[in-house]
């Protein structure tokens, strides 16, 4: 191992000068809080609170994801000062354990964390445009579905086709110059804050439903038809029990743990910052500070959103508003029928923003993976824009595959629905992004006893509190997801270790390529 290290490090030094320093700490924090907010956090608090079952479950896991993302936020600082590349989390790991780590890193946010989340992103995009533009149908096909065997198929709908053309465009952009990137990137992110922050006046001061108020906060832990949480497999059933969140402090960590897969994914991609630190004017300063500033601003507008969807639906209807759509609900209750078109603007403007933040960003990583020679070759230069073409290309490629392959259900009456992956992915992102985060945060630990005297301009806040508060309650949300969500919570798992001998593989090319480089 200790060869094929030395092999893959001599391949390539990253010339990071060939970038262009463009991002400043505006622009970066701009970066955090665009790929933060995408559909997630208009939606996904009907699923919560079903599995909580009250409103003081809803807030408190906001709060719980909230403490969750900013420990975890502050703790990474001292790693992107410490390692201020291109490649961000992949560097932390490749630096703090080996290059396997930094590529199974790599490799799994390629085939998922990144390019399903995109993928999730631009449905939702689409979804959402449809709401204005009813043409844009998931049943509008042109090309039918296509069997990929039982349970999965392959087909092109005008929905489809529009959310591929939205990662098509903005990839090019995003050829065009990290500038125009960032442009993007502030004007759409500064839209989504302001819309999102006028929801929450909007419902904290227009909204307001005596009804609402009086049922939800008189009544703030009394359990309103917890979701039954089942385990995963067949084969937990004879030792692992069925629960809710009436069943106890069992039933309430189950539920706080599954209910955490929607909230943590609707916080997710606060670290993509730390991909383009090589664009960053004074990377070992504002890379932590953009991820701090960032995550804090998502995070008080997330509590204070949910707060907001409290004060103007009662529980019960949140818990049944069609398709999940909360935020439209609530501006419907406070507009009418034009509430549900308003809504639907901020979402496709707030989808757009993040789906920009994380292509920009996610590209980085092939990049870097490539200068060690962990990935196709051209993945690791730069266009003439100082931006890497290539790796934006594959991605946007790999992104599209994954828009147009569907989930296949068959009823008890034979008849057949086809899904879009979006649970799926967001399963499979939350379990996946979990494991490297305890891992990226333990090597802090590992750093600091491997390089005691490397310069840290900036040491994690509550070091080691802090950083094994987030470590023990990661863990534990893993641990509940492998018992009750088995069944989407483990190809993520799978995912990451397949890429084992996919490492071997590149890591043996680069040995036998070394000496002809050199």
């Amino acid at each position: 191992m200790a060869e094929s290290t030395q092999a893959i490090r001599s391949v390539s030094a990253p010339r990071e000068h060939e970038f262009v320093r463009a991002i400043g700490l505006f622009d970066g924090t701009m970066i955090v809080v665009g790929s933060m907010i995408g559909s997630g956090i208009f939606i996904v608090a009907a699923d919560i609170s079903r599995q909580t079952g009250s409103p003081g479950g809803l807030l408190l896991t906001w709060i719980l994801t909230g403490l969750l993302t900013i420990s975890a936020a502050l703790s990474y600082g001292e790693l992107a000062a410490l390692f201020p590349h291109a490649g961000g989390q992949y560097v932390y790991l490749r630096e703090a354990y080996s290059p396997l780590w930094g590529f199974l890193y790599g490799w799994t946010l390629f085939l998922v964390i990144q390019t399903g989340t995109i993928a999730a992103v631009a449905v939702g995009f689409a979804r959402y445009l449809g709401v204005i533009f009813p043409s844009i149908s998931p049943q509008a096909w042109i090309i039918h579905p296509i069997s990929l065997g039982s349970k999965y198929a392959i087909s092109l709908s005008v929905q489809q086709l529009v959310g591929i053309l939205m990662i098509l465009f903005i990839t090019f952009l995003n050829t065009l110059g990290v500038r125009l990137g960032k442009l993007i990137q502030n004007i759409f992110t500064s839209a989504k804050t302001l819309s999102l922050m006028g929801l929450i006046l909007l419902g904290i001061f227009v909204g307001r439903n005596a009804g609402a108020i009086a049922e939800n906060f008189s009544h703030l832990w009394v359990l309103h038809n917890p979701q039954t949480l089942e385990p995963g497999a067949n084969f937990l059933k004879n030792f692992v029990p069925t629960v809710s969140a009436s069943n106890g402090a069992f039933g309430l960590f189950v539920a706080f743990g599954v209910a955490q897969v929607g909230s943590l994914f609707s916080a997710d991609a606060w670290n993509n910052i730390g991909f383009t630190a090589a664009e960053v004017k004074n990377p070992k300063r504002d890379v932590a500070l953009s991820m701090t500033m960032g995550t804090i601003i998502v995070i008080t507008l997330y509590c204070l959103a949910n707060l907001a969807y409290l004060l103007t639906l009662p529980l019960v209807q949140i818990q049944t508003v069609p398709d999940d759509r909360v935020a439209s609900a609530a501006l419907n209750a406070i507009f009418g029928p034009v509430g549900a078109a308003i809504m639907a603007v901020a979402i496709i403007i707030s989808t757009f923003g993040c789906n920009n933040g994380l292509i920009l960003a996610g590209a980085r990583v092939s990049y870097a993976m490539a200068r060690d020679g962990l990935f196709f070759r051209s993945t690791g230069t730069l266009n003439h824009k100082g931006v890497p073409g290539s790796a934006l290309l594959y991605q946007g490629i790999w992104v599209t595959i994954l828009i147009l392959l569907r989930t296949r259900h068959v009823d008890a009456a034979g008849a057949v629905s086809y899904g879009n992956l979006y649970n799926d992915l967001l399963a499979y992102v939350v379990f996946s992004v979990l494991i490297f985060y305890v891992l990226t945060i333990a090597g802090i630990f590992v750093l600091r006893v491997k390089r005691p005297e490397a310069e840290r301009p900036y040491r994690a806040l509550g070091y080691p509190f802090v950083p094994l508060l987030y470590i023990a309650a990661a863990a534990a949300i893993m641990f509940v997801l492998l018992l009750y969500r088995t069944q989407t919570a483990w190809p993520g798992l799978v995912i990451v270790l397949l890429g084992v001998p996919v490492y071997l593989l590149w890591s043996r090319r680069n040995s036998r390529s070394a000496p002809e480089k050199r």
